[in-house]
């Protein structure tokens, strides 16, 4: 997280397309000035294999078509938030699930980019309004505000989710059994009125309850 709004942002880019990194490194060079600064840009593979200190930021063009078999995407493992370029919703929720923290479709304006970066790199989620995984659900607030609220157990969960933890890991990180996390999962979901988990973490986000 950056200490101050005056702090360069320290940016790397992820794109898999090198037509589509140098135009992403152009428009971020025009826009960005004084405030951003790319310290590295490359393939997947290439940053992961570099090793470098971790960035400010992540900025991750899934690029047009998914790469990855059976429609699963990869996020860039790089130590820092990552703000993902989608072509459409299916890959937006993709994204969500391998670990981005905020969604922008690839034609957004460079105004709006250095802005998203800027919020993601500060703990902020960032999402593309139109999207209609982002859209508050009423009755997930109505069940929020019920005697069944969540329980501190359940909301230790959900931040797990948001962290895109599976039911192992979260299982491993709270010392609990696995068919017990499966559990609380499935009663998240429930309560927050939704059937997928990136669904669940997306509304957490948009009512308070977790921060990605």
């Amino acid at each position: 997280m950056l200490d101050s709004l005056a702090t360069p942002l320290r940016l790397a880019l992820v794109a898999e397309d090198p037509l589509a990194r140098g135009a992403l490194s152009r428009a971020l060079s025009d826009q960005g000035g004084e405030g951003l600064s790319l310290v590295a840009a490359g393939t997947l593979a290439e940053l992961e294999a570099a090793r470098t200190e971790p960035p400010d930021v992540v900025l991750w063009d899934v690029g047009l078509r998914l790469n990855g078999a059976e429609g699963r995407l990869e996020a860039p493992d790089l130590g820092a938030p990552v703000l993902a370029l989608v072509p459409d919703e299916a890959a937006g929720e993709l994204a969500l699930t391998a670990g981005a923290r905020g969604l922008l479709f690839r034609d957004a304006a460079s105004g709006a980019l250095m802005a998203a970066l800027q919020a993601v790199a500060r703990g902020l989620a960032v999402f593309e309004p139109t999207l209609s995984l982002v859209r508050a659900a009423p009755r997930a607030a109505a069940s929020l505000n019920s005697p069944e609220a969540l329980t501190p157990r359940e909301r230790e969960v959900l931040a797990l989710l948001a962290e895109g933890l599976s039911n192992k890991a979260i299982a491993d990180r709270l010392a609990i059994s696995e068919h017990t996390a499966k559990f609380h999962v499935n009663a998240v979901l429930a309560k927050l009125g939704v059937q997928r988990r990136t669904e669940a973490v997306v509304r957490a986000a948009r009512l308070g309850l977790v921060t990605l």
